[in-house]
């Protein structure tokens, strides 16, 4: 058996032809705090991993499989920050949920990638 050469999660990349609405909805709406912005392109860090978000000339339209790929994001107390989103107009298919790890509550981005909030019990 060959050793696991892989260490860890370096980051995730969002490529999307709508990077202002994007840029504005992570930042302002969800309240990430960006590492680095530059023209068409933006990352947040959390411990060493990074969230991405650039445009790439082969993007076009919104996610045709939302469901394909989901970011979870952790929160301390999902009902305070489902409250506090809903009122940002972030509309969401999901409320906080009960989960057999704790809570879950399912939302979308402009491009319509489905993203989670966790609260782990």
């Amino acid at each position: 058996m060959a050793a696991n050469d892989i260490s860890g999660l370096a980051g995730v990349i969002i490529w999307t032809e709508h990077f202002e609405p994007m840029l504005t909805f992570y930042r302002d709406v969800l309240g990430l705090s960006p590492r680095g912005v530059k023209q068409d392109f933006v990352n947040f860090d959390w411990d060493g991993v990074r969230l991405t978000i650039s445009v790439h000339a082969g993007v076009e339209g919104k996610s045709s499989d939302p469901l394909r790929m989901m970011l979870n994001f952790t929160v301390a107390d999902i009902n305070a920050t489902y409250e506090r989103l809903l009122v940002s107009g972030v509309r969401f298919t999901r409320p906080p949920s009960p989960e057999p790890f704790g809570l879950v509550a399912t939302f979308n981005d402009p491009d319509g990638n489905t993203l989670q909030l966790m609260q782990f019990a």
